[in-house]
């Protein structure tokens, strides 16, 4: 099972964890995993490339751990308002594709949101 844990703060996505191996199909025949690391990868490729700003991940591909974040994404971040907003919105779009996913794949992926405490 894949779990994705997201990150939020005040209500805003500035990025996720996935843990571990889906397990729908055979290593490197799994199409469930596949389409994980594709949508992962469009994520981090609009974020640096597309929009020019800064992401932070680690990809452990050997155990499957991936961390992304783009603080930017955040109110204060330090990106113009127009960017902050679509990097926030990448975020809450794959949340949504996943809780999508979630509904028939619910043995092979697990999600859930962690918001940061209020300081």
């Amino acid at each position: 099972m894949t779990k994705i844990i997201f990150y939020r703060r005040d209500g805003v996505f500035y990025g996720f964890e996935e843990h571990g191996h889906t397990g729908y199909g055979e290593s490197g025949d799994d199409v469930l995993c596949a389409a994980l690391s594709a949508m992962t990868m469009l994520i981090l490729n609009t974020i640096e490339i597309g929009y020019a700003s800064d992401v932070e991940y680690i990809i452990h591909e050997e155990d499957a751990e991936i961390v992304v974040r783009a603080p930017g994404a955040l109110p204060g971040g330090g990106l113009e308002e127009k960017k902050q907003y679509a990097l926030a919105g990448l975020f809450c779009g794959y949340y949504y594709q996943l809780a999508d996913l979630t509904e028939e794949y619910y043995d092979y992926l697990e999600i859930e949101i962690r918001d940061d405490p209020v300081t």
